[in-house]
């Protein structure tokens, strides 16, 4: 295999590296040597050690703390990054919460409370906001660069014919909405950038655990495969697509 030359090659973050999809990404990025730099945020270190061990082996990876929800982690991880970094290529936002303990996706409106609503739009969608805010400057060159944010299916309000899980669905209807909005402002200050958000199917994780009881086998991804889905999505992006819903297949996906 022909080396890439250093001029040529990309940094990417991914933010939510600790586990599942996120991990996924960090390890498929480190293949090869087309990505220069890697950095995986996560936001405990007890949850991450996974994430840190790969840090011990591969020199490439930088691993910041960020915590979505706390604007401040966002701007002092994009500072570090920029300190060593003036340029970003590859951006993949990762997080997103659909359960946790006590904290279930609602099935009817009597079990909706304003406190989950909150939480689900703060990970969910307002954190890829505010990173999009503190991110423009590392995306303000001449190369071909993609920002894609994880979203679903469920997240899509013509596509919404089954009711239920309100706050995933609303949330994740508000990062489609956000980040469209980003393309559009994108376009004008950093037009090389595609912004795209992403439904990455059915994978085995952590997050679609308890639900996939009913998710045939042949329906339900590793993350390896989620992950290689994704990547191919993104590669064959272009400008042209920026502000787009995409399924992991490639096809388009309805608002």
């Amino acid at each position: 295999m022909t080396a890439i030359p250093i001029e040529t090659r990309q940094n990417a973050l991914v933010v939510g590296a600790s586990q599942g999809i996120g991990l996924g990404f960090v390890q498929q990025l480190l293949a090869g040597d087309r990505f220069e730099t890697v950095y995986g945020t996560y936001r405990r270190p007890e949850s991450a050690q996974e994430l840190l061990a790969l840090a011990k082996q591969f020199p490439q990876l930088i691993c910041l703390p960020l915590d979505v929800t706390e604007e401040e982690t966002i701007a002092a991880a994009i500072a570090s990054i920029q300190a060593r970094t003036p340029r970003l290529h590859r951006v993949v936002y990762c997080v997103g919460v659909l359960h946790d303990g006590g904290f279930q996706p609602e099935k009817s409106l009597r079990q909706i409370t304003s406190e989950n609503l909150v939480r689900s739009f703060q990970t969910n969608a307002v954190g890829a906001a505010l990173l999009a805010k503190h991110l423009m400057p590392t995306f303000k060159h001449d190369q071909a660069s993609v920002f894609a944010a994880i979203s679903a299916k469920v997240g899509s309000i013509g596509d919404n014919h089954l009711g239920g899980w309100y706050g995933y669905r609303a949330s994740k209807a508000a990062l489609n909405m956000l980040m469209k909005t980003t393309a559009l402002e994108y376009a004008r200050r950093c037009p090389q950038t595609t912004v795209a958000l992403l439904h990455p199917g059915t994978t085995d994780t952590r997050l679609s655990e308890p639900f996939q009881r009913g998710v045939p086998p042949e329906k339900l991804f590793s993350v390896e495969r989620t992950v290689t889905q994704l990547m191919a999505v993104m590669d064959g992006l272009s400008p042209a697509d920026s502000g787009d819903f995409f399924s992991w297949d490639g096809s388009r996906l309805p608002w």
